[in-house]
């Protein structure tokens, strides 16, 4: 019994590896994007792309107190935040467009990101409403990140369903944990969901109310 909880657990420790993982490459890419139409050069473009793919990230790690970063204790995601930043300088003349790759690859980030951002939370011990916060932030930190270096209002502070988005997955994915139904296929669907909200808000122009002139 014991051979297999330990099992179980290297799997899910496994599970949320590749999924930060890959959050890490679609965010880079996201970064990366952004970079090549604004016409970086080659570090800019990998900077802004290892910022917009791990700058949530450190964040969470800082707030939750595991120090150093996984940014920088852990080899992997700086070398997948900069593949992935370089794999679009070079790709890039085979995009027609960049605006709806950019928010693709944004969208599949803010779902991936806000659910490894909220079980680590969850996992350090943060209580529920900070977990959601955490997990929040861990979505949104590097796409503000990018926005900023970029020359844009950050899309976050705009009327974009965008943090809600995020937090209202962050949410979910708590209530999955405290219920324990939370395996790998119900926080993938969790993540698709985060992804999918944030795509049909882009297309149906959904937003968060502003404040009158």
């Amino acid at each position: 019994m014991q051979g297999n909880l330990r099992i179980d657990a290297a799997l899910t420790s496994d599970g949320l590896l590749a999924a930060d993982l890959i959050g890490v490459a679609v965010f880079a890419a996201s970064g990366a994007s952004a970079g090549v139409a604004k016409r970086l050069d080659l570090f800019g473009i990998a900077f802004v792309g290892f910022i917009a793919a791990l700058g949530g990230g450190i964040l969470r790690d800082l707030v939750i107190g595991a120090v150093p970063p996984l940014a920088f204790a852990d080899w992997r995601y700086a070398v997948t935040a900069v593949a992935a930043s370089l794999a679009v300088f070079w790709l890039h003349p085979r995009l027609a467009r960049w605006r709806r790759p950019v928010l693709l690859l944004d969208a599949a980030g803010l779902g991936l990101f806000t659910v490894t951002g909220t079980l680590k939370a969850l996992d350090a011990g943060v209580p529920a409403v900070g977990a959601c916060l955490i997990g929040m932030l861990t979505a949104i930190g590097g796409g503000l990140a990018r926005d900023l270096l970029t020359g844009e209002i950050p899309v976050v502070l705009q009327r974009d369903i965008y943090a809600v988005a995020a937090l209202g997955g962050a949410i979910l994915v708590t209530i999955l944990r405290g219920t324990d139904v939370a395996d790998p296929i119900t926080l993938s669907v969790s993540a698709l969901l985060i992804t999918g909200v944030r795509l049909v808000a882009l297309y149906r122009r959904w937003s968060a109310p502003v404040a009158a002139p």
